[in-house]
């Protein structure tokens, strides 16, 4: 005879998982902010700059590319934030955000 399923303690597991996934990819984004140094920023600067990046996201997938070519070189380069003053780099994600 089969063992019944318990519908309920699959569900539980289901739940405890998601949440789980949802708590490391906070906490990857924390990290990301970190990483590239957008952590000295005021939360009210960073939150506009990502609701700007959103928007152009929609509005301009050339830009979408720019940066995933940027973010692509960021993480080869190891991570590492690059010094901010002078850089052309810096400048064009002015401009791009």
């Amino acid at each position: 005879m089969r063992r019944p399923r318990d519908i309920d303690a699959e569900l539980k597991a289901l739940q405890e998982k998601a949440k789980q996934l949802r708590t490391q990819r906070t906490v990857q984004l924390g990290e990301l902010v970190e990483t590239t140094g957008a952590d000295t920023l005021a939360i009210e600067a960073l939150a506009g700059i990502l609701l700007a990046a959103v928007e152009q996201a929609t509005d301009k997938p050339e830009a979408v590319a720019r940066w995933s070519e940027r973010g692509h070189a960021f993480f080869q380069a190891g991570g590492k934030k690059h010094s901010r003053k002078g850089t052309e780099n810096s400048q064009n994600a002015a401009s791009d955000a």
